[in-house]
């Protein structure tokens, strides 16, 4: 407690009751979270899908934008005409990381699902499974694990060196950077947003103190925009870290 104002523990804020159930397999209100995340996605696809119209408007418009920025920003920028088959994954990929993290700033739900490492780490596997599949496939096991470890121009006296520190790269650092970085950041800005709501409300009830609210809401209210761009720009990053880990495996000359 500081100046009055308790601050709750950590694990009230980023840990919640089971709703249904109990165990492994019991429903929260990430778990909640999670599956509207995945029915709002859906459900502007598949309505923007119906829809169609030469002059896109509405969820049409919103759905149409965000194809061509994930073939445009995304896939053409680091896999190449080839990689325009990758978009259904990429898009939705993108699509439910951008959601999920906007929980964080949506009254009542506050919290991005992508602040619990489980969600953050699954969509990891994924991507891992994928590049590791896709490079086997296509470059055959000793080709891909060539490519990937040897890189072009490299000394023989610490060839060694180098191939064991590929060799951790893409089987250790790739997917524990990709899953720790989307988690670190939306963790901490869940607790950043909780932390400032906190101050601004306790300022709010404290009469002595209310020349200071106005200072402590505006800093609430330009954090919850810094952390609308920071939900975008993760999506993004994790999205183009996918395609490109993807197109490398694919094309490795790329």
């Amino acid at each position: 407690m500081i100046l009055g104002i308790e601050f709750p523990p950590i694990s009230h804020v980023v840990e919640w009751p089971d709703i249904i159930g109990s165990g492994p397999l019991a429903v929260n209100k990430v778990v909640i979270l999670m599956w509207l995340t995945v029915a709002i996605v859906f459900g502007v696809m598949y309505t923007a899908s119906r829809r169609r119209a030469l002059v896109p408007t509405g969820v049409q418009n919103v759905a149409e934008a965000t194809v061509d920025f994930v073939q445009e920003g995304i896939i053409l920028q680091t896999m190449g005409d080839d990689g325009l088959r990758w978009t259904p994954f990429l898009l939705t990929l993108f699509t439910f990381i951008l959601v999920g993290n906007l929980w964080e700033i949506i009254p009542v739900a506050q919290m991005p699902i992508n602040a619990r490492i489980a969600v953050p780490a699954f969509l990891t596997l994924v991507v891992y499974l994928l590049y590791w599949s896709m490079g086997v496939v296509h470059q055959g096991p000793i080709g891909y694990l060539k490519t990937s470890t040897i890189p072009p121009g490299v000394p023989k006296a610490i060839l060694p060196l180098v191939a064991f520190i590929e060799l951790a790269q893409i089987l250790i650092v790739r997917p524990l950077s990709l899953a720790v970085r989307l988690f670190a950041n939306m963790i901490a800005g869940h607790l950043l947003l909780t932390s400032f709501a906190v101050i601004t409300a306790a300022v709010f009830a404290l009469s002595g103190v209310i020349v200071i609210f106005p200072f402590s809401l505006f800093l609430l209210i330009a954090l919850t925009g810094f952390e609308l761009l920071v939900a975008f720009l993760q999506a993004y990053i994790f999205t183009i870290l996918a395609a490109v880990y993807i197109g490398g495996a694919i094309h490795p000359e790329h």
